[in-house]
């Protein structure tokens, strides 16, 4: 069985004690291929770092998280697009929109959600979306910057069917990780209407552990416990999980430009 993660922060300080292990212990569980988003200029060293550690598992991305949207934010910005015409990524991510926090910076984060998707299409790119209390507005703007080679992934999905059904029909892939195993998240009723083939799978590690270590810190390994959690919500062999969901990220992270 092969699984593969679409979103792992393992380059954080918080694997920089195991990180070996913790790629063990994944490749035990059947993880062969990590996909690293990049947060901010802050984090660019060590995200390419250990994508140079294991080549051809770890794969960086380019990309402002909309956390580290402030007053610099433009500059960020130049330094993602100096990045992406240095050098090829897997994807331009994380970007998107969160309203959780703070609101301060609204008008920039949609700058530069949309500055991003831009190169998306430019560089012919994935995108992959955070969209933490905005799953609706960042719809919303993809749906008004759509074109045909523009696609990618809602990271962290836990919207309702109805948004699952929209981000279906712009031909983007829902982002499933931890959280649909919270019993109390609702997440799980909404997957088991949704096709495995608009599915692909995540840990969003070190963060949002599945249960039944939540509360500890995620890594990769536990990308099983997800695909296990789909599983049994869909009555089907987690193989069968395993196959189409990496099947999946294979389809959206290759190059469609020689």
């Amino acid at each position: 069985m092969t699984l593969t993660d679409t979103h792992t922060h393992l380059y954080l300080s918080d694997f920089e004690k195991d990180i070996n292990e913790v790629i063990i212990r994944a490749n035990a569980a059947g993880v062969t291929k990590f996909y690293l988003p990049a947060i901010d200029s802050t984090e660019t060293k060590a995200l390419l770092s250990l994508e140079n550690a294991f080549p051809g598992k770890c794969f960086a991305m380019a990309g402002l998280h909309p956390c580290s949207i402030k007053d610099d934010f433009k500059k960020e910005l130049d330094t993602v697009h100096k990045q992406l015409v240095e050098r090829s990524f897997a994807a331009i991510g994380e970007t998107g929109l969160d309203f959780f926090w703070d609101k301060t910076y609204t008008e920039q984060q949609y700058q530069a959600l949309e500055q991003q998707i831009k190169w998306a299409v430019e560089f012919d790119l994935p995108i992959v979306l955070h969209t933490r209390n905005a799953t609706q507005e960042t719809i919303d703007v993809i749906r008004k910057n759509k074109v045909d080679n523009l696609r990618g992934i809602f990271h962290c999905f836990s919207g309702t069917k109805e948004e699952a059904k929209e981000i279906i029909e712009l031909g983007f892939f829902l982002g499933i990780g931890g959280v649909v195993t919270y019993k109390n998240a609702g997440l799980a009723e909404v997957i088991n209407n949704v096709s495995l083939e608009h599915i692909v799978l995540e840990t969003d590690s070190p963060y949002l552990t599945p249960v039944p270590f939540r509360g500890k810190r995620n890594e990769s390994s536990y990308l099983k416990i997800i695909a296990e959690k789909i599983a049994a919500v869909k009555n089907i062999p987690v193989e069968d999980v395993a196959e189409v969901t990496t099947k999946n990220a294979e389809n959206i992270f290759k190059k469609s430009k020689t």
